[in-house]
């Protein structure tokens, strides 16, 4: 049923990654998982890919970061990609 063994580490990995996708303070998560440091807790903030692109999200709707591409060419990259593989 599991391709892979899971462990302890990846219940307490799962979790944190719940409670970050949350918006569960990286404080409180260090302290829920008994970390001294939080640099060491950071490490699931780094590992989120949906936190980062809500980050670049945020800041590039701040700088007035436009579209490059019209619908069409996006459409057209798109269908070009889906044919390649």
């Amino acid at each position: 049923m599991f391709k892979k063994n899971v462990t302890n580490h990846s219940f307490r990995h799962s979790k944190s990654m719940h409670l970050l996708e949350a918006g569960v303070n990286l404080l409180y998560i260090r302290d829920f998982l008994g970390h001294t440091s939080v640099t060491t807790t950071e490490v699931y903030a780094k590992a989120n890919a949906e936190i980062k692109r809500k980050i670049i999200d945020q800041h590039g709707a701040q700088l007035g970061v436009e579209d490059k591409y019209t619908p069409k060419k996006k459409d057209d990259l798109l269908d070009w990609l889906k044919s390649s593989f």
